[in-house]
């Protein structure tokens, strides 16, 4: 307890995992955090489900650090219960995210997802939203692991989609009016062409590229072989999340 005010709960779903464990091992160290739960499939001493977990364990919130096909489902079940998330996990599209915060606004809590909860990330997202007021051309290039299922990747989703908040990539020639294979000039998300790379020896590199007539600029973001960047975001945003209401997308809004 510090200062008087309770520890905030915290379960976490994916606890034995490349991140989960690292925020797990964090929040215990915290003073005002208490590790409540932990879910995971592998691990005997952990909870299964994230159901399962919320309905034993009273906690404040849930961070998710699993996979694209289960974060929804945990997402939901956490809201139902009236506990507050934060997203971890990639997968999500746009209309997932409008159930999340329509759910969270019905039970009165909060909800913090982030395509990527490093600090550097989120600042790549600043910046290059402050670029795109000013250079109206831009392709955004998604780097990840050779054996990443999803694609683009969560970081390049949310850059893609902040960026077409501000107005959509201005083209020369028509993405559907490209001679030869089309599919060559990447994805649209929303109004950005993204192209998404999946090599070894990559963990998550997001690159947002404006031209403009004579000069380029890029603004990149390369993650390491250590989950710790991811940690100190993730805290950051469990702090957060118990006083608000609602969806907050990006953690570049958590920033001040």
């Amino acid at each position: 307890m510090v200062g008087g005010a309770p520890p905030i709960r915290v379960c976490v779903a994916g606890v034995t995992g490349w991140t989960g464990s690292a925020v797990a091992e964090a929040v215990r160290d915290a003073a005002d955090l208490e590790l409540v739960a932990g879910v995971a499939r592998s691990d005997p001493t952990a909870f299964s489900s994230v159901a399962e977990a919320l309905d034993a364990v009273p906690a404040d919130v849930l961070v998710d650090y699993t996979h694209a096909e289960a974060v929804k489902g945990h997402v939901l079940a956490a809201l139902e219960r009236g506990v507050g998330v934060v997203v971890g996990s990639s997968g999500l599209s746009a209309e997932d995210y409008e159930e999340i915060d329509t759910r969270a606004r019905e039970r009165g809590v909060g909800a913090i997802a982030a395509g990527n909860f490093s600090i550097t990330a989120a600042l790549v997202l600043r910046f290059a939203c402050e670029a795109a007021r000013h250079l109206a051309a831009w392709e955004v290039v998604d780097y990840a692991s050779f054996g990443k299922p999803d694609a683009p990747s969560g970081t390049a989703r949310e850059l893609a989609e902040r960026l077409g908040e501000i107005r959509a990539a201005a083209a020369a020639v028509p993405v559907a009016e490209t001679l030869g294979h089309v599919e060559a000039r990447g994805a649209s998300v929303a109004g950005t062409q993204v192209h998404s790379v999946r090599l070894p020896s990559f963990t998550v590199s997001t690159e947002a590229v404006f031209g403009a007539d004579g000069e380029r600029l890029s603004v990149r973001h390369d993650a390491g072989s250590s989950a710790a960047p991811y940690v100190a975001g993730t805290l950051l945003a469990i702090r957060a999340v118990p006083g608000r209401v609602g969806l907050t997308r990006g953690l570049d809004r958590l920033l001040e």
